[in-house]
């Protein structure tokens, strides 16, 4: 039990930590809207911004993983 509140600790702080906004409702919205525009081919102006230029050099690096981490700095930071 004890270990299971210290790994829980650690992610909300790790998270708190890399992304301050991440606790505030309106960063939220904002996030789910990156997502449900990204589904429609459109994209934000934040988001785009958000974006650095060695991820549009590299074709490969275009996962689930680095489009998740991408909105999430235009959102929480």
């Amino acid at each position: 039990m004890k270990s299971l509140f210290l790994l829980s600790a650690g992610l909300i702080l790790g998270l708190w930590t890399s992304w301050p906004g991440i606790l505030i409702t309106n960063n939220w919205k904002c996030f789910r809207d990156i997502i449900r525009k990204s589904s429609q081919e459109q994209i934000s102006l934040k988001a785009a911004l958000a974006v650095s230029p060695s991820y549009l050099l590299k074709s490969s690096s275009n996962n689930k993983a680095s489009k998740l981490r991408i909105a999430s700095d235009a959102c929480f930071r």
